[in-house]
């Protein structure tokens, strides 16, 4: 076996496809460590959406552009320092193959024989991958008990397989001829979340969601075999590892189904007569009857199959079924035989996200709280302006991400921002494409998994943080919005005007007095530009807690998994409690400086006694004090008691701290403690 390869910096192409975006989203959450640059054109079969568990993660770049530029190619080569290429864009939908094969041969051969020329130029490539099809092989005996290993011969019967071939010859070519590290593969058929409803599966379930006509080519008889997207991300995963320089590997599976079975199984799931949904349509100019492939060499790598039909099929049509408008209008895809999207230069017009608006069916949708299986499509609604419409920054985050489940449930439009913070022009292009009437900021970088990581990665903290506060907050500032910034209370500590046990806390109007942490000489650095910004509604939150327990950034959550804890009374924010008010300050336009906590203090003590009581009766802890606390963490940490009386004067309605933490934190988890128990 060869000896494992590690990459630096990976170059994926096509990665905001199918099959691409998760293996690069799989390699962003394992390997932090990895840059992956990402090249794609985002033609009519690919979103940045399907990109968007990766799209915060400093080590990712997203590069929208032709792999048929050779000028472009070569220059994200050497500026990038790319010594890994994942090659997977291509033209892959065979019905589309026999309507503009044209289009096959310069995406599939031209395109990547542009990828293998900039590598033999560049001379810095150490790994090429590149990705294949099933196909190639062409069809395999029905009676055949092996199936095509990797040494069969190729023989395409269709225009997308010979061009996939073609590509191949040329991959083999350069590998021999220029000594090109390159690896090949050919995998089975793939299927899963996010994948464009051309393909069979997820076709056939956005019919059945609609209660229409599954269409089957000829007989249904060609048989398949099928592969969960994880599965075959980790597939690529391994490979990219433990793949061995000039070799070819067949990512596949021997439980074959025919098409048939599967429109049966998907009727199954929505609960469909399968006599009555089903319907027999003209098949393709040439439908291959079967593939098979051998996979025993991959797993000799260590790889094998995880999910089951059934599992990968669920997860799938839930996902269809929580995102029905992922890909917009696909009605030309969901045509028995589709042929669409294919004139060159075509490409999706929009990678916004689902947009709330007055059609309340396809909110609930987005985010999968609805039980209906067939979403509301009202075309004819006359056009009707919404009165708010918020675009928000902080999507993957805590609180960006329970403000859009706030703004579903209260039917507010909304959309996510998906221009990076410190990148003015991708802010303007944002505000301009949405049109919103408020921007919030939920972006902000704490630390990986405290604030301690803050004090050695300091530039990363500036550009999101400083840079990118400052720069969102004058973009709203020229376009006349108010920009709703949640920020932070630690940016204070006990002193001898603001004495600990005394009741007297910060006012919004003092100025910070604590520098501790590199995290906090940030936050109230940047606080203090934003006072000249009138545009700005800066919500200085502390200690965050909510219902959600097992949320790493809860402070209950830290507290109760720590071996030792101090026992200071602080000022403390409940989330669930707070966050629906500050979309309330939005509605009023509120601005200027808000202390955005809970009347009154809570000490850990408190809380870890409040825990034993409601959720853990064998609850036990240990205090330390300051001076050994300060032995085991690297930046030092803010404790203070914010004055909410601003707040509460605004919102008369706020329950203290403590009464808080009971009602919407405790309260309810200990339900969900003592029904555990009775099970």
């Amino acid at each position: 076996m060869a000896t494992r390869y590690t990459p630096k910096n990976i170059l994926i192409t096509g990665a905001a496809g199918f099959i691409a975006s998760h293996v690069c989203n799989r390699l962003i959450r394992n390997y932090p460590d990895y840059k992956i640059v990402v090249l794609d054109r985002l033609d009519y079969c690919s979103s940045l959406k399907n990109l968007n568990p990766s799209r915060s993660s400093p080590n990712f770049k997203f590069i929208k552009g032709d792999i048929a530029s050779a000028d472009l190619v070569q220059f994200i080569l050497q500026a990038e320092s790319i010594d890994t290429i994942m090659h997977f864009a291509a033209q892959t939908h065979v019905d589309n193959s026999f309507g503009n094969s044209f289009e096959f041969t310069k995406n599939n051969v031209y395109g990547t024989h542009v990828l293998l020329e900039a590598c033999k130029v560049t001379g810095q490539v150490k790994r090429f991958i590149h990705v294949s099809t099933d196909e190639v092989y062409g069809e395999t005996d029905e009676d055949a008990m092996v199936g095509n290993r990797e040494a069969s011969q190729l023989l395409p019967t269709n225009p997308y397989s010979a061009t996939k071939a073609g590509a191949e010859m040329l991959v083999m070519a350069y590998g021999r001829s220029y000594g090109l590290p390159v690896i090949t593969t050919r995998g089975n058929n793939v299927y899963g979340t996010n994948q464009f409803p051309e393909k069979l599966i997820p076709k056939f379930i956005l019919l059945a969601m609609k209660g229409k006509i599954l269409p089957v080519h000829g007989d249904g008889s060609n048989v398949r075999s099928y592969l969960y997207c994880e599965d075959v991300a980790e597939a690529f995963e391994v490979i990219l590892h433990r793949g061995e320089v000039g070799h070819v590997y067949n990512i596949g599976t021997k439980k074959e189904r025919r098409v048939i079975d599967v429109a049966r199984d998907i009727c199954r799931l929505f609960n469909l007569d399968p006599e009555d949904h089903i319907k027999f349509v003209e098949n393709r100019p040439f439908n291959d009857q079967r593939y098979f492939l051998d996979d025993q060499k991959l797993k000799s790598l260590g790889w094998y199959e995880r999910t089951t039909w059934e599992e990968g099929l669920r997860k799938t049509m839930d996902w269809y079924v929580s995102n029905p408008d992922w890909w917009g209008d696909v009605s030309g895809a969901l045509l028995p035989h589709p042929r669409m999207l294919m004139v060159p230069g075509i490409e999706r017009l929009s990678d916004a996200p689902v947009r709330s608006n007055l059609d309340s069916t396809r909110v609930t949708n987005k985010f999968g709280q609805s039980k209906m299986l067939v979403p509301s499509t009202k075309h004819n609604l006359p056009s009707q302006k919404p009165s708010l419409k918020f675009l928000i920054y902080g999507r993957t985050g805590w609180i960006g991400g329970l403000l859009g489940k706030l703004c579903e449930k209260q039917g507010i439009a909304f959309e996510y921002g998906k221009g990076r913070l410190e990148q003015r022009s991708q802010l303007v292009a944002d505000i301009q494409t949405v049109k919103p009437t408020h921007v919030f900021n939920a972006a902000n970088v704490i630390g990986k998994p405290n604030v301690d990581w803050c004090e050695t990665h300091r530039p990363e903290i500036i550009r999101t943080n400083v840079v990118g506060t400052l720069t969102l907050a004058d973009v709203c500032r020229e376009h006349g919005l108010l920009m709703i910034n949640y920020a932070t209370g630690c940016i204070f500590s006990y002193d001898a005007a603001h004495p600990l046990g005394s009741g007297i806390g910060f006012k919004e109007e003092d100025r910070p007095n604590f520098t501790g942490s590199f995290y906090s000489k940030t936050k109230g650095m940047v606080e203090e530009f934003l006072r000249e910004f009138d545009n700005v509604c800066t919500l200085r939150g502390r200690m965050p807690t909510s219902s959600d327990l097992s949320r790493p950034g809860n402070f209950i959550k830290k507290i109760t998994t720590h071996k030792k804890v101090i026992d200071i009374p602080n000022s403390m924010t409940v989330v669930d409690e707070l966050l629906p008010i500050s979309i309330e300050m939005a509605k009023r336009n509120l601005r200027g400086i808000w202390n955005f906590t809970n009347p009154g203090v809570v000490s850990h003590n408190e809380v870890l006694q409040m825990y034993k009581d409601y959720i853990d009766p064998n609850f036990k802890w240990v205090n330390f004090s300051l001076e050994e606390q300060a032995k085991v963490v690297v930046a030092e940490r803010s404790n203070n008691e914010l004055d909410a009386s601003k707040l509460k004067k605004e919102f008369p309605e706020i329950l203290s701290i403590k009464d808080s933490l009971i009602k919407y934190v405790f309260e309810p988890n200990r339900k969900n403690f003592s029904s555990g128990l009775s099970k």
